[in-house]
């Protein structure tokens, strides 16, 4: 008997320690906290997640507890007003943390962990960079900015203050640099030229300055680990690095991309995030010519395989790689696809063969190869159209934007023309009623240029131009290569220039 309560007692013993080695326990005492509710959040690429939310809590005392274990990563104890409290990490060693502020909630100052020393190492350093970012504003606030002198003296004491918390990261790195937390503060430390040389003229030599700043940008940067982008800082540094780091040219783009797509694990979480923000950021950039990035993402990772698991619907990832196929042969630099297209002046021709009734696409079909000869001789073809500089606009005539940007485009049109500039304009109507074209161009004194229409239907205007909304204005040269594309009326003589 005895021995039997022995095994019992052992079984139970290393039962409980092995439970207590599992799943998470963040004690938060805030002293002068009136929430009723608090929210454990987490940091993940540009977003901020909730993990666990505490719903009871006595004298400013909460506690978040799980039976599995917390992801690797920066963490935040939010307010019932949604109002951040305070940051802390989480790593293998740090699953049970307490916390205690007998203070403001606010104060972090006077925020305390009592059972971590990296933590506490960590709520030190947050601590710095609090106090002097109060410093600056308090200097600022203080500073009457009325000479040059007094600016200068503002951007001075914003520099010494950078160079101090440049300072505390680096020596907390080199503390600390074998841990999570140590990581995540790499990625805030710029890693720049100490000791500038002088170029040829004896000037700072910039070239070099640029060189190594971008060489060394994502040093120490883990792109093997998850947890790299559980953080507050990784999405920002990335989108620094894309925007204001890498020249702003889609080729140039399209090597960094693959540069940092390479580093990671493939089928990682972190691989499909990136690839899932390039995707986006790519397809709807207002930068001209960066479809072109979009198009390799498609082209070289999603038909690939790659894309599995970035989105719920794989389904998805056919509508990209569509969207993707679409633009391939509208990117800067590529000879425009050819257009089949009637004169507005032959509108009467192609109604009486019936293309202003029909019916269906089998309707269409037969219309046109009842009447294909002399459909043949009335086309008027985009390769046949020479001009230095060729502008092709795609309108409607019932478009309330076009009625305002067409007349404008006329204005910079006959001014090209004044400065001896070879160039006409092909003035696409996207719709079918050709004698409404006809009247409208008349009225509007169009006369010179190339007023034409999809009259038997046979281009699909809206896949082979990419036409979701009109006017699009194209830039063609002498070889009908797109030299620039959805233009606005103002750009036109710069682009031609």
């Amino acid at each position: 008997m005895k021995r039997l309560l022995l095994v019992i007692f052992i079984f139970n013993f290393f039962t409980n320690v092995a439970q207590s080695q599992t799943g998470y326990e963040i004690i938060v005492n805030l002293k002068n906290s009136k929430d009723t509710t608090a929210y454990l959040t987490y940091y993940q690429f540009d977003k901020t997640y909730i993990k666990d939310t505490c719903f009871v809590a006595k004298n400013g005392k909460f506690i978040f507890e799980g039976k599995s274990k917390l992801d690797t990563g920066i963490y935040s104890i939010v307010s019932q007003q949604k109002t951040i409290y305070f940051d802390f990490f989480v790593d293998e060693q740090n699953q049970k943390l307490e916390f205690k502020n007998v203070q403001e909630p606010e104060n972090i100052q006077a925020l305390e962990v009592l059972n971590s020393n990296t933590q506490a190492a960590f709520l030190d350093y947050l601590k710095f960079v609090s106090k002097q970012n109060i410093n600056f504003m308090n200097y600022k606030n203080n500073l009457v900015l009325k000479t040059k002198k007094d600016t200068l003296q503002l951007i001075e004491k914003q520099k010494e203050i950078e160079q101090e918390i440049s300072k505390y990261e680096k020596d907390f790195y080199k503390n600390n640099s074998s841990s999570f937390i140590g990581n995540v503060v790499n990625l805030k430390i710029e890693k720049i030229l100490d000791e500038v040389p002088l170029a040829i003229n004896g000037r700072p030599d910039s070239i070099k300055v640029y060189k190594y700043y971008k060489e060394h940008y994502w040093d120490r940067v883990d792109f093997k680990a998850t947890e790299s982008m559980r953080n507050p800082f990784f999405y920002n540094k990335l989108k620094k690095y894309f925007e204001s780091v890498v020249v702003q040219n889609p080729d140039s783009v399209i090597v960094e991309v693959d540069r940092i797509l390479v580093k990671t694990n493939k089928g990682s979480d972190l691989k499909k995030t990136l690839l899932a923000h390039f995707i986006s950021y790519y397809e709807t950039s207002k930068i001209m010519g960066f479809d072109k990035v979009f198009v390799h993402l498609s082209e070289k990772y999603l038909k690939n395989g790659e894309g599995t698991g970035i989105y719920k619907d794989e389904s998805v990832i056919n509508t990209i790689i569509k969207r993707a196929d679409l633009l391939k042969p509208l990117l800067i630099g590529s000879i425009a696809p050819e257009l089949y297209l009637i004169k507005a002046n032959d509108y009467a021709k192609i109604n009486q063969m019936g293309f202003n009734n029909v019916k269906d696409s089998d309707d269409v079909t037969k219309k046109y190869y009842a009447n294909v000869d002399e459909i043949n001789k009335l086309f008027v073809t985009l390769s046949s159209i020479t001009a230095d500089h060729i502008i092709l606009v795609f309108w409607d005539v019932d478009c309330s934007h076009c009625q305002t940007e067409i007349p404008k485009l006329a204005e910079v049109y006959n001014e090209l023309k004044k400065t001896n500039k070879n160039v006409k304009v092909v003035s696409v109507y996207t719709m079918h009623d050709g004698e409404k074209f006809l009247k409208y161009t008349l009225e509007k004194g169009l006369n010179d240029w190339i007023n034409v229409y999809d009259g038997v239907y046979i281009n699909n205007l809206v896949n082979k131009y990419d036409i979701y909304s009109t006017p699009v204005i194209y830039i063609l040269d002498k070889n009908k290569i797109i030299k620039a594309k959805r233009v606005g009326i103002d750009q036109i003589k710069n682009v031609i220039k």
